[in-house]
């Protein structure tokens, strides 16, 4: 316990408190557990440790369940040890690669009232659906890639506020010329496509590249196998699979012919789809009022965000699923997406977007009420004309 608090004392004292993610002022700290769900590499553990230090009253101790520690002892006991020496807040970082986190976690929840945990895990859990019944207990927050705001704050020193759905769509022209009175933002946009999604870009893309992909097979024959349990010749399958789609993205499935490319039948292929989805290694979208059910298939697939295309396709890159997957990244922290008759992306029922270059054509959605054209490659729009970089500031 003590070189687990030692340990626990220098990580919370050297994180970086320059920069928060946009999560941070959406989390209710007054629930007594809280989940943190994202992708690796999002900055989960970040998060985790920068808690500890907004809470600086409050007896900390911050674990990653990967520790050796783990090895002779379990969670409850550590839990319980801290409990009656002070302890008031454990943090838990990466829970799924522990075996009974869940049965667990809800024994320290019940047994110590006093007692506050935040736990982090890969996205790929249904922290839901795990041996016990946190349904109750847990409140989930989702953490995502970070947005080209977030990039424009963490890389290039320049603060820009949130915007909603709503502020874009009735005011982008005056928001739009307010802005780019403060930067250029067709001069940063083109560096987020490329490397701007993860927080730990540090200079050379080559490198970056290297680092996303070695993250990329992490998921896939780590996260994924620690929550699922995938047979290794499976996870080989999963990864020809997302290559296939990296290179043939934006992706309208034909599930016979993926389901013989692959060598998966076609109820193990649309459930790879669902977990590189749940992986967030791709996004995936279902036409208009279509049920969405485990075993339908997708209607079109995206690569989850801009830098995925250069560090998995590569020389492939197609720059119009490059733009919808960045739209698709922004808009779907708030909205729900589905695929119209007409035009790219319906968001909520209500608005129709059809996403290109500065030269798209309007005959996409020509007499459709409340749509816009999104248009790649302009600073500033007019009427039904929007700029794309507006909607990297959604998050």
């Amino acid at each position: 316990m003590e070189n687990l608090q030692i340990k626990s004392k220098k990580k919370i004292a050297e994180v970086p408190v320059d920069f928060y993610r946009y999560l941070f002022e959406k989390i209710n700290f007054s629930h007594r557990l809280i989940a943190l769900l994202g992708a690796r590499g999002t900055g989960k553990t970040t998060l985790l440790l920068q808690i500890a230090r907004q809470f600086p009253e409050k007896e900390s101790l911050y674990v990653a369940l990967d520790d050796l520690f783990f090895t002779d002892n379990n969670l409850y006991g550590l839990a319980a040890g801290f409990y009656k020496t002070g302890g008031e807040l454990l943090l838990l970082d990466e829970v799924h690669k522990y075996p009974d986190w869940s049965r667990e976690i809800k024994l320290i929840y019940d047994d110590f009232p006093d007692l506050s945990v935040i736990f982090t895990s890969s996205s790929v859990l249904d922290i839901y659906k795990g041996e016990s019944d946190l349904s109750r207990r847990a409140v989930s927050y989702h953490l995502k890639e970070l947005s080209f705001r977030e990039y424009l704050v963490f890389f290039e020193k320049i603060a820009l506020p949130v915007l909603s759905l709503d502020d874009i769509i009735h005011g982008h022209t005056d928001i739009s010329l307010s802005l780019i009175k403060q930067f250029k933002p067709l001069k940063y946009l083109k560096n987020y496509y490329q490397v701007g999604t993860y927080p730990y870009f540090s200079g050379d893309k080559e490198t970056y590249y290297q680092a996303l992909r070695n993250t990329v097979n992490l998921i896939l024959e780590t996260d994924i196998q620690s929550v699922k349990g995938i047979e290794y010749a499976n996870i080989a399958k999963l990864k020809r699979l997302l290559y296939v789609l990296a290179a043939n993205v934006p992706f309208i499935p034909n599930i016979s012919k993926l389901s013989r490319q692959i060598n998966l039948n076609r109820n193990l292929l649309i459930e790879s789809l669902r977990l590189l989805e749940k992986a967030e290694l791709i996004s995936t979208c279902v036409k208009k009022h279509k049920s969405v059910s485990y075993l339908n298939k997708p209607d079109k697939i995206w690569l989850h965000n801009p830098n995925l295309h250069y560090a998995i396709a590569e020389e492939k890159i197609n720059i119009g699923a490059l733009r919808e997957s960045f739209f698709f990244q922004h808009v779907s922290v708030n909205a729900k997406i589905t695929l119209p008759d007409k035009g790219d992306f319906l968001l909520d029922n209500k608005y129709v977007f059809e996403v290109g270059g500065k030269n798209k054509s309007r005959i996409q959605i020509q007499g459709i009420k409340n749509a816009f054209l999104v248009e790649d490659d302009i600073d500033l729009g007019v009427s039904n004309i929007i700029p794309l970089w507006l909607f990297g500031l959604l998050y």
